[in-house]
């Protein structure tokens, strides 16, 4: 069951976002908490915490850059260590820029993208291969402090996007400092997949491993992990057994998520480019339905007990993420430019900039931050609040902004209590709620609709240990387990689920914008109403929204 309680909210003005199309690319998306024009009585709770963090790192305006005191909202009591009080900065971990040989745009034009979209953070992944090895990523390091200067309120890191041996990519990136470049290239240089021409499976535990033993922190996630489905589960199992706190998770929600706007790329495209069939690499057991998306989200997310549940059935978290993969942006008319005589990306280690061709040119993304968002929890503003945010598996993701914020906290009879990616002790019989607190879209998003969120589901699975097959991909103890219809609320809302701890389990959330749903991949029983694959080439991703937390693990004794 589940109880609402409403709670006040302002809305706050329209006059950020123009109610344009997506590929009207002029308009100005300045978060509100950002912009000083904006007073903090416009502000809801979030945005007043946002504010605060930009106050304290001195990053608001001119006018705010000493430390300034909060709104009413933030002198909220104290919360235990274990259920902190958190501020969400919006991400995308896999960009591309000119230094991949297959983009276009050049690091200040993408730092200006992520940051007019509303993006706090950003990592740079370049492709791994012989130009970014030899001249590139050192070339990039120069780059991105310019970036970086130019937008002081977006974290940039730099990572690349690693080809692991026997699977797909991997975004690696590291925290800014002294030896941070000299770290990737050697990791590219003695453990990608491509360079060695190798499909070596214990080649890529080796290298996560060798990633543990540095003193450098660094985070690893899968990305688009069933396109092509080589990424078996028990190479899933093996990556995250070898560094436990670096291997942290994989996209959700591949990129290139305008590959199916309708007559762009023809009659058989798909969201995420995700148009492939088995191959004599592909890991057999996965079904044929594993090689589209579901609501833009990859197979192993969006099917209720599935590989990404039979991963946290473990009682282990695995977190997903959702990221634009930027290459080349939907309707957009630049091209590369021209080689110089003799030049080629091997011995430049980037592509050309780009120059204006008059007619939009070939592209399936959007700009980092534009359509897909990842929400990291922090408790500070900086580069390591990022990543221990997202090694703690304080993350939600959405699609088309299909909300402002959402807030998860489970709490026991007792007053203990733990949020996104935490744990919860309770005796068994105990009196569990889940309280889930949304902050509605009041204004429209990059394609000019104001986002409405339709239903939230709860997802409980239980938590069996180990698995005994490391290739099972299934958990058929989690299933959908409460709904709330939310269309006709506005503002800002509370819901609350009323649970009894009756076995070590997970919970986690599930939203959507309610235009496309039907039976899940495992039946009406577990999922009634999931995400589906669209009709190949009429894949409109505004019209087809989602959002997923990830969980709050529950261990009963």
């Amino acid at each position: 069951m589940n109880e609402l309680a409403s709670e006040s909210s302002t809305p706050r003005p329209t006059n950020v976002i123009a109610g344009a199309p997506a590929e009207a690319m002029a308009i100005s998306a300045m978060p509100e908490w950002a912009d000083p024009a904006v007073p903090d009585q416009q502000l809801d709770r979030q945005g007043l915490s946002r504010r605060g963090m930009l106050r304290r790192a001195g990053l608001f305006g001119a006018g705010f850059a000493a430390a300034a005191a909060l709104g009413p909202a933030e002198a909220a009591s104290a919360t235990p260590a274990s259920d902190p009080e958190l501020v969400y900065l919006v991400g995308d971990h896999h960009v591309h820029t000119v230094y991949s040989h297959d983009a276009k745009y050049t690091v200040a034009q993408t730092a200006r993208r992520a940051a007019q979209f509303g993006l706090d953070w950003m990592v740079c992944t370049e492709h791994s291969n012989l130009g970014h090895d030899r001249v590139g990523a050192e070339l990039e390091h120069t780059d991105i402090p310019a970036a970086r200067a130019e937008n002081p309120r977006l974290l940039i890191f730099q990572g690349l996007e690693w080809y692991i041996p026997g699977a797909e990519h991997a975004t690696v990136f590291t925290a800014p400092g002294p030896g941070e470049v000299s770290l990737l290239r050697d990791f590219e240089r003695a453990f990608d997949g491509k360079l060695l021409a190798s499909a070596d499976e214990a080649l890529a535990v080796a290298a996560l491993k060798w990633l543990a033993s540095r003193p450098a922190e660094t985070l690893v996630l899968a990305n688009h992990p069933s396109r092509l489905g080589i990424d078996s589960p028990h190479e899933l199992r093996a990556w995250r057994d070898a560094a436990p706190g670096i291997m942290i998770g994989m996209e959700g929600a591949p990129g290139a998520q305008g590959a199916a706007v309708p007559g762009l790329r023809g009659a058989t495209s798909v969201r995420g480019e995700y148009e492939n069939k088995p191959s004599a690499q592909s890991w057999p057991g996965y079904p044929p339905a594993a090689y589209v998306t579901y609501g833009g989200f990859d197979w192993m997310t969006a099917t209720v007990g599935g590989l990404w549940d039979a991963l946290l059935a473990e009682g282990r978290l695995f977190t997903v993420t959702s990221n634009s993969d930027s290459h080349r942006t939907v309707f957009d008319t630049l091209r590369n430019g021209d080689w110089a005589p003799g030049a080629s990306f091997d011995t430049t280690g980037r592509v050309p900039d780009p120059v204006e061709a008059g007619s939009p040119q070939p592209g399936s993304d959007f700009w980092p931050g534009q359509f897909s968002r990842t929400h990291v929890g922090v408790t500070g503003y900086g580069y390591r609040q990022v990543m221990e945010g997202l090694r703690r598996g304080r993350v939600w993701v959405d699609h088309g902004q299909l909300v402002d914020g959402i807030d998860v906290r489970l709490s026991t009879s007792g007053g203990r209590a733990a949020t996104l990616g935490g744990r919860l002790r309770a005796r068994r019989g105990e009196r569990l709620t889940l309280t889930v607190t949304v902050t509605t879209a009041t204004r429209p998003n990059l394609h000019g609709i104001v986002p409405r969120l339709a239903y939230l589901d709860v997802i409980r699975g239980a938590v069996r240990g180990p698995a005994r097959d490391r290739d099972a991909w299934r958990a058929p103890d989690t299933r959908v387990i409460d709904t709330a219809d939310v269309s006709r609320r506005a503002g800002r809302y509370t819901l609350r689920f009323t649970l009894t701890a009756r076995e070590s389990s997970y919970l986690r959330i599930r939203g959507a914008d309610g235009r496309r749903n039907g039976p899940g991949q495992l039946g009406r029983r577990i999922d009634p109403h999931g995400p589906l694959a669209h009709p190949p080439g009429d894949g409109d991703p505004w019209l087809d929204t989602w959002l997923y937390t990830n969980p709050i693990f529950v261990d009963v004794s």
